[in-house]
């Protein structure tokens, strides 16, 4: 397929790799169906030939090199224009570079457009109006400003023809709407289990004879991203790691922007999301699930949560970046500063490299201590203080769930509450023969909020699950497991700390000249909000070592 290719990057416009700043005219060829099967039929061979006619009949080269296609693209929507041939071609054209006096051949006026008839008319006026004629295969038709200027009566044949072929193409896709909401609904009450063709499908799957099949190695690349991503690592380094690993989700090598989107799609769980008109149809249980709704709805939580996976640089910070940590003085937000271009002479960066800073040190409002601490000695005692089974217990007491169990329990009444209703809907929906609309729009209504408080009772059974995991027996072997790595710099170390930090800790408040600065004694103060609610004082010096702990009370 010869498409018109133009470079922005050269002062002349190219197409297939060949200047047409060309002093003379030539004949070139648009061919244009919506679905590419139309092009098996006899009228891109009878368009060819007519062209060429045209050309030798009236002395023209016909560039046999350009004839565009675009095949499976539709003039409704516009697409042939967005991304196809005949947007690159009218871009030529507004930018001059088709020669005057050329010509375009198309099958009929509706392959060149069928969109609004006034969008459509200004697309064949600005062919026009640069000199270039549109001549039309199927009845013989020449539309150029001198034929147009003698017979003034083809523009209106041309805006009749435009409006009927939009006509057309809008009914049709009123109707192909229509079959689609039909299905959609036969989904969700059961009584329609074929394909849904609207929207492009996962490209970890394919349609096998209206059967949907995962593609193996496809279906390996997206588990291995969301393992990665349960490790701490972001969506770039996962990028990486699937391009190292020889791994593809689709046809072209992953990027991070795909990524982001992926591990938050409803089709890993096999839900199908519909939007017609301003409509949303949820189809669950559609594609085969390569994970639980329960996972998926902690990806999406995670990836709201974008401060946890959002590092720079080879030494991700473990306190700053996800909204945790914060100065003691002011309640802004602190930020790492990391000069690696100052090592020592082993190639280590010493630790006064590596600072804690106030946001506002930089900002207009500027916090009420100056000044910065080196980030070493507070990641050194988090690291020891979260590592040691009775400081961990002395976070998480017995009763260190019960906020989170009570909001467990309030979201299952919630979903019991909307589940009971739903039912008596459903049940004088199966009594009578004939049920309003009314009804079914409630229970649509009430489908939508079952699904909303249920999603709302997976997080809140997510988050005391991460409060359980975070405040259980063993909790601490998890921070000793990894602490070397993170003191010593170890890029997969310091990504598992950064989820550690965010599932165990609230908040985490740094007085980086002590809670009372006036002192000068050189200590740093730590407060340790769990998310448990206890909190626990943190004094220790320059070095990371504990001059004294504390529990104290922020919550009364």
């Amino acid at each position: 397929m010869n498409l018109i290719e133009i470079s922005l990057a050269h002062p002349k416009y190219i197409l297939a790799g060949m200047s047409i700043d060309q002093p003379h005219p030539r004949v070139y060829s648009y061919i244009r169906f919506s679905d590419a099967k139309q092009a098996a039929g006899a009228s891109t061979e009878r368009q060819q030939s007519y062209a060429a006619d045209w050309a030798k009949k009236h002395g023209l080269e016909l560039d046999e090199s350009l004839t565009m296609r675009d095949e499976g693209l539709s003039a409704y929507h516009q697409m042939h224009v967005k991304r196809g041939a005949l947007g690159l071609f009218l871009a030529a054209v507004d930018a001059g570079a088709v020669p005057s006096g050329s010509v375009l051949v198309v099958e009929g006026l509706d392959r060149l457009s069928r969109a609004e008839p006034i969008q459509a008319q200004a697309q064949l006026a600005s062919i026009i109006n640069a000199g270039v004629s549109v001549v039309t295969a199927s009845d013989g038709k020449v539309y150029s400003r001198e034929s147009l200027k003698a017979n003034p009566m083809d523009l209106v044949y041309s805006l009749l023809v435009m409006i009927r072929a939009h006509e057309e193409s809008d009914t049709k896709s009123k109707r192909v709407r229509d079959a689609i909401r039909r299905q959609c609904l036969g989904w969700q009450t059961g009584a329609y289990r074929g394909l849904v063709r609207y929207g492009p499908a996962p490209s970890w799957l394919k349609a096998v004879d209206g059967v949907w099949q995962v593609i193996p190695e496809r279906q390996q690349a997206v588990l291995t991203a969301i393992e990665l991503w349960q490790q701490g690592l972001g969506t770039g380094a996962i990028a990486n790691a699937l391009f190292e690993r020889g791994l593809s989700i689709s046809s072209v090598p992953p990027t991070s922007g795909h990524l982001s989107r992926l591990l938050q799609h409803p089709a890993l769980a096999g839900t199908k999301i519909v939007n017609l008109d301003g409509e949303e149809f949820v189809l669950h249980n559609y594609y085969p699930a390569l994970i639980s709704q329960e996972l998926l709805l902690e990806l999406q939580q995670q990836g709201s949560e974008r401060g946890r996976r959002w590092v720079k640089g080879d030494i991700p910070s473990i306190l700053t970046g996800h909204n945790i940590t914060v100065c003691g003085y002011c309640g802004s937000p602190m930020k790492s500063q990391t000069m690696t271009s100052r090592r020592n002479a082993d190639g280590t960066i010493p630790d006064y490299n590596r600072r804690l800073h106030c946001m506002r040190i930089n900002s207009g409002h500027k916090c009420g201590v100056t000044g910065s601490c080196s980030a070493v000695p507070v990641e050194k005692a988090l690291m020891h203080h979260c590592s040691d089974l009775i400081n961990m217990q002395r976070l998480f007491n017995s009763d260190h769930t019960a906020v989170a169990k009570s909001a467990v329990t309030a979201a299952q009444a919630e979903v019991a509450k909307v589940q009971k209703q739903l039912d008596r809907i459903t049940e004088a929906l199966l009594e009578s023969t004939d049920a309003p609309t009314t009804f079914l729009v409630k229970a649509k209504e009430l489908e939508f909020l079952r699904d909303q408080a249920q999603n709302r009772l997976l997080a809140a059974e997510r988050d005391l699950a991460n409060i359980s995991r975070a405040g259980a027996k063993d909790a601490h072997l998890q921070w000793r497991e990894i602490a070397h790595g993170v003191l010593s710099l170890d890029k997969a170390a310091r990504l598992k700390a950064r989820q550690l930090v965010a599932d165990t800790f609230e908040r985490i408040t740094v007085y980086q000249k002590g809670i009372r600065p006036a002192a000068g004694d050189g200590r740093i103060d730590i407060v340790l909000l769990a998310r448990s609610g206890q909190s626990r004082l943190l004094r220790i010096d320059r070095t990371g070592n504990w001059v004294a702990g504390e529990d104290v009370d922020l919550m009364g």
